[in-house]
This record gives structure tokens, C-alpha cells and sequence, in this order.
């Protein structure tokens, strides 16, 4: 039986292959990747060394998976990511993506929770075949995260719509605070 609150620990072998220690067979990076975009948290390490490579390898994910023409990323994030390794931006990077990720994943709750409480359009034929795209999209933009029809409401809206205004002026609000973040970045 597994524990799905540990991270599933896959160990590198001297022949750098990747060892499941949960199944007890070899892996591939793309069964890696299937394992994130499930939900569950891995941990690669060196059998001999026990150095952790989790990051190398999924940086690695996500290079092949741009170069097979799967673009997530533009080519201008990919420019500015190259250049924040350079000096006082690299410190302000990390903190900035977990942030924005954070708000695409919060707007994403709100914005199927706006969809099925408030909208008249909710009883709309067809709605729930888009919201299931929607929220297919969104879990391939966020890695696999889970979508925000899995995830707990974290509100609930009154009737005139009050408390879901002031939430989306505070997306507005933060989302203009990160703008000026990046222009900041940039100069």
C-alpha cells in the first residue's frame, strides 16, 4: 500500500536508470511526469551519493516537452528565466512564480465557482462539457495541480455578488502589483 503524502522516492542507479522504490521497477521520465500531472510528489535521488535531483530531472520534463513542440512557456519567459540567473532578480524569480502560480490557480477557483453560483448562464447546455476543458487546461498549466472542482471552497458568495467583486478587485490589485514587479525586473 502507498503513502500518497510522502513524496514517491525513485533512486538514479549508476546506469542512470530510475528506479520506482514503491513498484519495484523501472521508470521513465515520461511515467515521472504521468506521476506529477496524477498529483503526487516525487523525489529523485542518487542511489550512491544521495545527492537529491529532483529539480535536474524535472527540468529535464519540461525541456523535452518543449522541444516536441508542446510550448507551455514563451519564449519570452524563457529569455527572462535566463536572464534572472544572473544577480539581484534571482532572488525576486522565485518567490514571483510560486506567486503567480498560486493566483492562476486561485482565479481558477474563482472563476468556476463565479461560473456555477452566480451566473445565470450556469444552467446553460453544454456548460459542464466547457468547464471539464477549462479545467483540463488549467491542470495542464499548472502541472497537474488539482483542479479547483477538486479542490475545497474557500468562500462562499452572497446573493448580490458583493464579496466576489471585492475578491476579483483583490486579483485585480495583485495581479498590477506583480506588473510592477516585473517592470522593475526589467530595467
Amino acid at each position: 500500500m502507498t503513502d500518497e503524502s510522502k513524496p514517491l522516492l525513485i533512486k538514479r542507479y549508476a546506469s542512470r536508470r530510475l528506479y520506482n522504490t514503491e513498484t519495484s521497477d523501472y521508470v521513465t521520465l515520461e511515467d515521472i511526469a504521468g506521476f506529477i500531472r496524477a498529483g503526487r510528489e516525487v523525489q529523485i535521488v542518487d542511489l550512491k551519493s544521495g545527492d537529491d535531483l529532483t529539480r535536474s530531472y524535472l527540468l529535464q520534463i519540461i525541456a523535452e516537452h518543449e522541444s516536441k513542440g508542446e510550448s507551455v512557456l514563451p519564449l519570452g519567459v524563457l529569455t527572462d528565466l535566463v536572464r534572472s540567473y544572473t544577480g539581484a532578480a534571482q532572488s525576486v524569480v522565485p518567490d514571483f512564480l510560486a506567486s503567480s502560480f498560486e493566483m492562476l490557480r486561485s482565479g481558477q477557483s474563482q472563476i468556476v465557482e463565479n461560473m456555477t453560483s452566480i451566473n445565470p448562464m450556469a444552467q446553460m447546455p453544454g456548460l459542464k462539457a466547457m468547464q471539464d476543458q477549462q479545467a483540463a487546461f488549467f491542470k495542464a498549466m499548472t502541472g497537474g495541480w488539482a483542479p479547483a472542482a477538486e479542490q475545497p471552497a474557500t468562500s462562499s458568495v452572497s446573493e448580490d455578488g458583493a464579496k466576489s467583486k471585492e475578491e476579483l478587485d483583490a486579483i485585480r490589485k495583485q495581479l498590477a502589483e506583480m506588473q510592477a514587479m516585473l517592470a522593475k525586473m526589467n530595467k
